[in-house]
């Protein structure tokens, strides 16, 4: 038996729990649904959710971690009555953040392309057209797609070979740290800019005009759904986490700082983008074309812009980075507990098998953009999303759930015990119904709606 790795301090655990929760869902997909949404009305709701949903599923995680000190390979067959079958999730589960990464790679691609082509000034006196054009001609080049996805798998498990603590741990802080710096400088100079005082109105002033528009239901469900997906909560990817830590930090406390970071960076993203969209005549709901052809024409607009624009990518590099080397750290962990691999060796098979896999989504972009599992319009990637984010994270965090507050899973007491150990906030225990009654309703009507709402 190997010797389990730990993490070497609780700022660590911290800023590695909150860069798998930091990603694409923050920097990219908050700032353009609070832009459709109607800006501070959507924020609030977002707020409400996070709080009764995302931090009660993250200490959940965290503890099935912590008591069984395994990855969500082994976690349930740890901690599981004698006879029953929760380790069946540890296959949906691996497969989960798998398929995550599988398209989360070559987006990730995307950015660290456009960080390259930004500091390059490869921007710098195209119209706004010739923008949208630059976009859609590098997502249709194959060899592009396949050569930055292929660079991010490697920088991944180059990171994760180094090591728990001198790679994953110390990597991860540098790339935190100059993220949180460069996301407050943006910010400044965004909400400076002249005209940005509008879109700070707009995204920090309450407005019910958005519930008019488009229905109460629909801006609870979207933050909802926002509020869920952001903490990367359902497929184990915190529970390996909370293997690395002591017992010395109730799991609760834990929880919610590190939703606070999380929350904090989608804020800042808000504040870079949508001061700088109503400066430059951006529209703030563009969609997934904020990030490639909307910010990049506004950067375009703006004195220095060369400069804010290849400063606006680290920080996007970063934020999908952190998250691809948490995720492909808990592949790894996988590996070793379920087959005894060396960290060496499970880096490198899997190296080799994540890069086959992402493969059909960065093709379905060009050479394979006849396969369109939705119907036209839609891509490879759409399917992937769709499993995971509609499925499986939604339903393993109904899983972790009933395991903790079950009688016939981990138990109630059990899971207290654990989350509550150390010094820090404690779970409510006075809320236990909602646990056990109230939240899993939640989730199953999320779920539901959520298929509902997406085939329709």
């Amino acid at each position: 038996m190997q010797q389990r790795e730990k993490l070497s301090s609780r700022l660590g655990f911290i800023l590695l729990s909150a860069g798998c929760a930091i990603g694409l869902g923050n920097v990219w997909k908050f700032p353009f649904i609070t832009g459709l949404y109607g800006g501070a009305v959507f924020v609030i709701i977002y707020l409400v959710f996070l709080v009764i949903f995302g931090v009660p599923i993250m200490t959940m995680e965290f503890s099935v971690g912590r008591a069984s000190q395994k990855s969500v390979a082994k976690a349930f067959h740890e901690l599981e009555p004698k006879g029953s079958k929760w380790h069946v999730f540890s296959w949906p589960a691996m497969a989960g953040n798998y398929l995550l990464m599988m398209f989360y790679t070559t987006v990730s691609g995307w950015l660290l392309a456009y960080l390259i082509y930004s500091a390059q000034g490869r921007f710098v006196g195209l119209t706004p057209d010739e923008v949208g054009a630059f976009f859609g001609a590098h997502v249709s080049s194959a060899g592009q797609n396949v050569l930055w996805m292929v660079i991010i798998c490697i920088l991944g498990f180059g990171i994760c070979i180094i090591g728990l603590q001198k790679g994953v741990e110390q990597i991860t802080k540098v790339m935190m740290s100059a993220l949180l710096l460069v996301m407050v400088i943006l910010a400044v100079r965004s909400i400076t800019l002249p005209g940005g005082m509008a879109g700070l109105e707009f995204y920090l002033k309450p407005s019910l005009q958005p519930i008019r528009e488009y229905g109460l239901w629909t801006v609870i469900f979207a933050a909802m759904g926002q509020s869920f997906f952001t903490l990367s909560l359902g497929i184990g990817s915190m529970a390996i986490f909370g293997s690395y830590i002591n017992r010395d930090r109730s799991l609760t406390g834990e929880a919610i700082n590190i939703t606070i970071l999380d929350t904090a960076v989608a804020l800042l993203a808000g504040l870079i983008i949508f001061p700088a969209c109503f400066a430059f005549g951006g529209s703030p709901d563009a969609g997934p074309p904020l990030i490639f052809i909307t910010l990049p024409n506004i950067f375009n607009s703006m004195a220095g812009g060369r400069v804010w624009g290849t400063l606006f990518f680290v920080f996007m590099v970063f934020a999908a980075l952190s998250t691809v080397v948490a995720v492909f750290e808990n592949i790894i962990a996988f590996a070793i507990d379920k087959f005894n691999w060396s960290r060496t060796k499970a880096c490198a098979v899997n190296a080799v098998a994540l890069i086959v896999l992402s493969l059909p989504c960065a093709l379905g972009f060009n050479a394979w953009s006849g396969m369109q599992p939705f119907g036209e319009g839609s891509v490879i990637l759409d399917l992937e999303d769709f499993i995971v984010s509609n499925n499986l994270l939604p339903l393993g965090a109904l899983v972790f759930l009933l395991f903790c507050v079950s009688r016939y899973g981990w138990n109630w007491k059990n899971f207290i015990a654990e989350a509550d150990a150390g010094k820090g906030i404690k779970f409510p225990v006075k809320l236990r119904p909602y646990f056990m009654y109230g939240l899993p309703v939640l989730i199953i009507l999320f779920y539901v709606f959520g298929i509902i709402d997406f085939f329709s």
